[in-house]
């Protein structure tokens, strides 16, 4: 890759709660989101959608699960919790 293909690197920063989400999910699918979300990060392609007020941030939906994130400056995303759809608005 060239400097004009490289994406911009993006810092990820893991809330405790996303931590503890993510490790409560089976290995597999939790593979699956991680894949998801560094898919998103490097070419900014997903299904994302800006939440809407009372929530803040952003939802990245990967399979029956949501990563839920919020953009700090330009170069880091803070991850907040990572939900199975059946819970995620409640």
């Amino acid at each position: 890759m060239n400097e004009e293909t490289a994406p911009e690197r993006i810092a990820v920063i893991w809330s405790p709660e996303a931590r503890l989400d993510l490790r409560a999910i089976q290995r597999e699918i939790a593979m699956q989101i991680l894949y998801c979300l560094d898919r998103y990060l490097v070419s900014r392609t997903g299904d994302v959608k800006k939440l809407k007020p009372p929530l803040a941030g952003f939802r990245l939906r990967c399979g029956d699960y949501r990563v839920f994130f919020d953009f700090r400056g330009d170069s880091s995303v803070e991850i907040t919790s990572v939900k199975n759809r059946r819970q995620a608005y409640r």
